[in-house]
C-alpha cells in the first residue's frame, strides 16, 4: 500500500526517468541511432568507391569503343592477335597476363 501511493506521488520523476531511458535507448541503438549511422555511412563510401570503379571502368571501354569505331588499325590488330590467338611464323608470342 505504502508503495503505490509512493509511487503515485513520484510518478513526475518516474515519467521523466523512463522517458529519459527511452530517448537514450533509441539514440544509441534505433534505426536512426548512432549505431545505424555509421552502418549508412560505411555503404555510403562502399557505393562511392564502386561509382569510381565503375565510372573508370566505363570511360576506358568508350575509349576502345571509339577505336574500333575509328578504323584505328593497330587496336584492331591487337584485338585480332589476342582474341584469336594469331601470329605468323616468325614472331614470338610472350603472354604477360
Amino acid at each position: 500500500m505504502r508503495l503505490i501511493e509512493s509511487l503515485k506521488k513520484k510518478k513526475f520523476i518516474l515519467f521523466n526517468i523512463f522517458f529519459t531511458l527511452y530517448i537514450g535507448i533509441n539514440l544509441i541503438g534505433g534505426e536512426r541511432g548512432l549505431i545505424s549511422y555509421f552502418d549508412k555511412k560505411r555503404i555510403y563510401e562502399e557505393l562511392e568507391f564502386k561509382n569510381k570503379v565503375l565510372t573508370s571502368e566505363l570511360k576506358d571501354l568508350e575509349d576502345k569503343i571509339l577505336l574500333i569505331k575509328n578504323n584505328d588499325l593497330d587496336y584492331l590488330d591487337m584485338l585480332y592477335r589476342e582474341k584469336f590467338r594469331y601470329g605468323t611464323k616468325d614472331e614470338i608470342i610472350i603472354k604477360l597476363k
